[in-house]
């Protein structure tokens, strides 16, 4: 007797399509991250290196 499971493809299927909604689902429900707050937080970073760099230097 072989230990074989009968795996029913239109179970994984179904189970398939339920992850893939549940992804989009939880993906639209999660807001857009703006690049605007990294940019700022490089122009800070490059500002304060400046003002460093002008400090050691005068």
């Amino acid at each position: 007797m072989s230990d074989q499971q009968h795996i029913d493809p239109a179970g994984n299927t179904q189970q398939f399509k339920a992850f893939a909604q549940r992804r989009e689902q939880e993906a639209s429900a999660k807001p857009k991250k703006s690049p605007l707050v990294p940019a700022i937080a490089i122009v800070v970073a490059v500002v304060i290196v400046g003002v460093a760099a002008f400090l050691l230097l005068r």
